[in-house]
């Protein structure tokens, strides 16, 4: 009443910090989130304010990779997050990797941005269950209200990615490089690349991994002879393969290769 204020002395100043590092990014380009960190930054203790500020000013999020433009987030987004605070069931139209489309009702438990896409988490009649948003075309937001999950939601967002990750890495397959080159390699395969052996030559033995095959064979084709694929037999058969695929192509003479890559039915 009156001349009452809030005084947010429970905060520690590291905590301040923190809290205002995370927040910086999303003010740049949300208002309510800028109102609320002018609304913070007031009721802090004066001695905190200063810092507090520099660190909502030290970080800018850009989502973008180079020589590409910042994607918006689906317009759902926003009305899956609401639902998600009110603990109300959503209807939702989806389509699935296949294209087919279905209605659910579901139970949803949060919104996870990964790299520039969003997914759903939520619970379902069958359990939980991930939905990529962009492959949502409509929702209808329920009165039924339902009980928050059992598993908070970076428990079962870490349940999800590890399954994914497991699918990911179904083959595996043991090559042979220099080990200069092995950061590269590590940067292209992520945490499906575990160096084994590191030898007195200079090289080094790696296991990669991927779905199958056919997708290790497209991502070790580029590197030539650079790496030496020992095993296994499925790799180095569909890398022969490729192999003899591009010498058919471009290993002839320039007329032949031309020849080849021209459209058939069109004149020459």
């Amino acid at each position: 009443m009156g001349g009452a204020r809030t005084d947010l002395t429970g905060l520690s100043a590291s905590e301040a910090q923190a809290l205002f590092l995370l927040l910086g990014p999303a003010a740049a380009t949300s208002d309510e989130a800028r109102a609320a960190l002018r609304k913070l930054a007031r009721a802090l203790p004066r001695t905190f304010r200063a810092d507090a500020e520099a660190a909502a000013a030290a970080t800018v999020s850009d989502p973008a990779r180079w020589g590409e433009q910042v994607r918006p987030r689906p317009p759902l987004v926003q009305a899956l997050q609401d639902a998600v605070v009110r603990r109300r069931r959503v209807r939702l139209t989806y389509a699935d990797a296949r294209g087919s489309r279905s209605e659910r009702l579901v139970e949803p438990w949060g919104v996870v941005d990964k790299g520039d896409a969003s997914y759903l988490v939520a619970g379902t009649d069958r359990g939980r269950r991930t939905f990529r948003v962009d492959r949502i075309s409509s929702i209808d937001v329920t009165d039924e209200v339902f009980e928050p999950a059992d598993v908070p939601l970076d428990e079962a967002w870490a349940e999800v990615v590890a399954e994914m990750e497991e699918r990911r890495s179904r083959t595996w397959a043991t090559v042979v490089l220099e080990q200069r080159f092995v950061p590269v390699l590590r940067d292209h395969f992520g945490r499906h690349c575990h160096v084994e052996e590191e030898r007195a030559d200079g090289r080094a033995l790696v296991r990669v991994a991927a779905p199958t095959p056919l997708d290790l064979a497209r991502n070790l084709a580029g590197w030539g002879g650079l790496v030496d694929v020992q095993d296994p037999p499925e790799v180095r058969r569909v890398l022969a393969r490729i192999g003899e695929e591009l010498t058919t192509r471009y290993g002839g003479t320039p007329a032949a290769a031309a020849s080849a890559s021209a459209t058939p039915g069109t004149d020459r």
